[in-house]
């Protein structure tokens, strides 16, 4: 069982005494899907390459908005529980636009992009789900 992620400890990842802005997006798992009542959600990861995709994807985030600050990513594994967190993400920046921009990026990027699988565990039954806009997936196939 991972620790919960904490969004006081990402927030301080990114405080700086440069930037007025910090953005947190937060992905929690909810308790349905298509209807479907959902328990927990169990993740799993291929870590090299997951940790080489979210280093990429800081690296175009630092090309495409230069004034931000600090990123932090953190992303659970093993079994989320309804209403924790399974992502959050953290960016600083001197201005909020940068930061609010940034995080969106972020975690749409690493939806698309970050080899880490989703377990939907339901009251009866689970079923492994892909991220809709996962095109490294749809390579493999």
């Amino acid at each position: 069982e991972c620790e919960k992620l904490s969004a006081d400890e990402i927030s301080a990842l990114v405080i700086s005494p440069c930037c007025g802005a910090v953005s947190l997006f937060i992905g929690t798992t909810r308790n349905h899907f298509e209807g479907r009542k959902v328990i927990q959600l169990d993740y799993e990861a291929y870590a090299p390459m997951a940790e080489a995709e979210l280093k990429k994807i800081c690296a175009d985030i630092r090309l495409k908005w230069p004034s931000v600050k600090h990123i932090a990513i953190h992303h659970r594994l093993g079994s989320v529980p309804i209403s924790e967190a399974s992502v959050m993400v953290a960016i600083s920046s001197p201005h909020r636009t940068e930061s609010l921009e940034a995080v969106q990026y972020c975690i749409n990027t690493l939806k698309a992009t970050v080899p880490i699988w989703k377990k939907e565990v339901y009251e009866d039954d689970s079923s492994w789900k892909e991220n809709k806009e996962c095109f490294w997936m749809k390579m493999e196939k």
